[in-house]
C-alpha cells in the first residue's frame, strides 16, 4: 500500500531574530549570517530586506529569519499592533 504524504517534509534549518535598532552586537551577527542575501532598508532603522524564494521580504525587529536546510532564507513575521 502506498503512503500518501499530506504535507511536504519539514525543511529544518536555523533561525535568527531581527534585533532592535540599538542592539549593534546582534545586528553585526545578523549581517554576517545573511551575507549577500540581504540589504538595509533606508526608511526603517530596525529592518532588513531578505532575498527569499518568493522574492524580497522586509523583516522588522522581532521577526524571525529562517535559513532552511535547502539554503533559502524565509521570514516569519511577528504580530505587530496597529496604530490607532
Amino acid at each position: 500500500m502506498r503512503v500518501i504524504q499530506l504535507h511536504p517534509p519539514f525543511d529544518h534549518g536555523a533561525a535568527l531574530r531581527v534585533p532592535p535598532a540599538h542592539d549593534q552586537k546582534n545586528w553585526a551577527v545578523l549581517w554576517r549570517w545573511l551575507g549577500d542575501e540581504a540589504q538595509a532598508v533606508a526608511e526603517a532603522s530596525a529592518a532588513v530586506q531578505v532575498r527569499t524564494p518568493e522574492g524580497p521580504v522586509v523583516a522588522h525587529a522581532g521577526d524571525w529569519i529562517v535559513l532552511s536546510h535547502s539554503g533559502s532564507f524565509h521570514v516569519a513575521h511577528t504580530v505587530r499592533g496597529h496604530d490607532a
